[in-house]
């Protein structure tokens, strides 16, 4: 018996199986863009990548997009304040009543961004970003909606959601307009349908509309997978600009078959088809066109910050040989890839910029976050062409062996020190130990970049390339 839109339920478990608590199917038929769910366990086992004071030191970042939000209860009033912030703001901060968030943490974080890959049951290219918040207990951005559908997975502690699901579950759409004493887009009224409690790994999804307040229960972290949702007026407004720049001003209103009017001052219904047959002149009928255009739109839709190359572009001999010796192109993390289908072949699209390539080159170029030398020889003359113009203009970097080698041994060196202090009441002591300390000769780095890393019984033998302050230069 098929159950009717009103019996779904809106809290579900999740299983090993299904971690929607159901087919992905299903969940796309009765709830994506329909009706609330909170689905128990859906990230079981769940270990934030990224903790409060992680979040706070991003938050500092002169490039991250972070607010401040601060409630007084006495008074209910509330403050907003944007970043980026100076580390000495967060120290004086009360242990109640304010919340720190910040956008596009998974351009910032890759373990952040890994998470994506949980929700490919969606196009990639609906996905806008990740957004973090970190609340005190009591800590709130207060009862509001949002505009597009939204995944706020609890990270770490607890958070008490209430929410209005009445015109889901009742077919009555509750009031949506906004207090006018507050910067903030706060709801006037507010009656909570449900109250539940999230603890780490729980997840609740909400539709576009629904009214939503989430509290703190004790310090937390909610990640929030956002949906990228342009209202209808940045579609036309933005596909008229693309029309607009390229017409054709011979392309006219025409009317050789102009009749003797009954009356000069009508615009009749023969002058309103010449007007659909001068706009359709401009090929606002033409589908390649119109996929083009929302391609290269949709991938650059509040874009977290413009790309741009960090290294000399190399000669294509030399993205070979980097390649072949292990090396690998990686993807900018501010860069945005979707393909379609196109009349001939398919159209890659990179933050704005359209390639027309064979499918299987832009499915594959769409699809990897790197490109070793094994998907670089599967790609098409005209696909690696592609790959070279997008790395010259920044969307991938190349890295070579050594690079990434050192890359490794730094997280690895992070990991064995992050293990090491997970239960701090059983912390060993550490002991550094500085057995050597040379002046750097003239032209090495003096960054503070780990060189080497060596793990053994005795500990961990780091060889670290810094500055020590001293006018005469740097030391390793």
């Amino acid at each position: 018996m098929k159950k009717t839109s009103s019996s779904l339920p809106l809290e579900i478990r999740a299983s090993a199986r299904h971690p929607l608590g159901m087919p992905a199917e299903r969940f796309l038929r009765d709830y994506w863009q329909k009706r609330p769910l909170l689905i128990r366990g859906a990230f079981p086992d769940f270990q934030t990548p990224v903790m409060p004071e992680d979040l706070a030191g991003l938050a500092c970042e002169e490039g991250a997009l972070a607010r401040l939000v601060t409630h007084d209860r006495a008074t209910d009033g509330w403050t907003l304040r944007n970043g980026p912030f100076r580390e000495e703001d967060f120290p004086g901060m009360p242990d109640h009543d304010w919340t720190l968030l910040v956008q596009d943490v998974d351009k910032w974080d890759p373990d952040v961004r890994a998470l994506i890959e949980h929700f490919n049951f969606l196009p990639r290219w609906r996905m806008d970003d990740v957004m973090i918040s970190f609340a005190a207990t009591g800590g709130s951005v207060g009862a509001h909606v949002d505009q597009y559908d939204v995944f706020l997975l609890q990270a770490h502690g607890h958070r008490r959601w209430q929410i209005d699901a009445s015109e889901s579950t009742r077919g009555k759409r509750p009031p949506l307009d906004f207090r006018p004493d507050v910067e903030l887009k706060l709801l006037r009224r507010f009656k909570p349908t449900h109250d539940w409690v999230l603890e780490p790994g729980d997840m609740l999804y909400l539709p576009p509309n629904v009214p939503h307040h989430g509290v703190a229960e004790d310090p937390c972290l909610t990640f929030s997978f956002g949906m990228r949702a342009p209202s209808s007026a940045e579609l036309i407004s933005d596909w008229l600009d693309d029309l607009v720049a390229d017409a054709d001003e011979a392309i006219r209103y025409q009317d050789p078959d102009l009749k003797l009017p009954e009356d000069p001052n009508e615009i009749d219904a023969a002058a309103m088809k010449r007007v659909v047959t001068a706009l359709n002149a401009l090929r606002m009928n033409d589908p390649d066109r119109l996929g083009d255009w929302f391609g290269r739109f949709i991938t650059t839709y509040r874009a977290a910050g413009d790309i741009l190359p960090s290294q000399a572009p190399p000669a294509p001999a030399d993205v070979d040989a980097v390649l072949d010796e292990g090396g690998l192109l990686e993807r900018h993390p501010w860069a945005r890839l979707a393909w379609r289908r196109a009349t001939r072949g398919a159209v890659l699209y990179s933050s704005g910029h359209a390639f027309p390539l064979p499918v299987k080159d832009a499915q594959g170029l769409a699809a990897a976050e790197r490109i070793d030398a094994a998907l670089f020889r599967k790609l098409s003359a005209k696909g690696r062409s592609a790959v070279m113009e997008l790395l010259a203009g920044g969307h991938y970097q190349l890295l070579d062996a050594e690079t990434l080698a050192a890359m490794q041994a730094e997280q690895d060196a992070l990991d064995v020190m992050e293990d090491a202090f997970d239960d701090e009441a059983d912390a060993p002591e550490l002991e550094i130990e500085v057995f050597e300390y040379a002046q750097a000769g003239e032209g090495e780095p003096a960054s503070g970049a780990i060189d080497t890393v060596q793990v053994n019984e005795e500990g961990v033998e780091v060889v670290v390339i810094c500055d020590d302050g001293d006018e005469d230069g740097p030391a390793a």
